[in-house]
């Protein structure tokens, strides 16, 4: 095998490497689908097979062991978007009927809501904000 084929061949390596990243989404594969492209690389400028595989492997390795743990912390990072209901706990909202343990109504992100206090002898009184702590069916709960 001369040093054409053999860059030729870790090209083809390459190409392969990235066929399963881009169907499983598994960054490991381009990371060695990298180390592939190094070697190939190495082969070109006239590289001997052992440099070659080194090279493979040590570029692989290296941003495996590196890049991996950088992009975990950062997917760990980002923050969670709440929805829905979620995304109303914690909200201010006014008192629009009294509120006690038995009910009342809100508005609460443009919109009324049936509530009740979470203390059972708490009461808010219409024009007072609120704190919207829980959501239970489509009943705020709110202290």
């Amino acid at each position: 095998m001369n040093d054409i084929d053999a860059w030729v061949w870790w090209l083809v390596g390459a190409a392969a490497l990235g066929i399963p990243l881009v169907v499983t989404a598994m960054p490991e594969f381009g990371m060695l689908a990298v180390g592939a492209v190094a070697a190939a690389v190495v082969a070109g400028v006239g590289g001997d097979v052992v440099v070659q595989v080194l090279v493979f492997a040590v570029v692989s390795v290296a941003l495996i062991a590196v890049v991996r743990p950088i992009a975990t912390r950062h997917r760990a990072q980002r923050p969670q978007l709440a929805t829905g209901v979620d995304a109303l706990k914690g909200k201010q909202a006014v008192v629009l009927e009294r509120v006690n343990s038995a009910g009342g109504r809100i508005k609460l992100a443009g919109e009324v809501w049936s509530a009740r206090s979470l203390d059972a002898g708490q009461v808010y009184e219409a024009g007072q904000e609120v704190d919207v702590v829980d959501i239970e069916g489509a009943t705020a709960i709110v202290m």
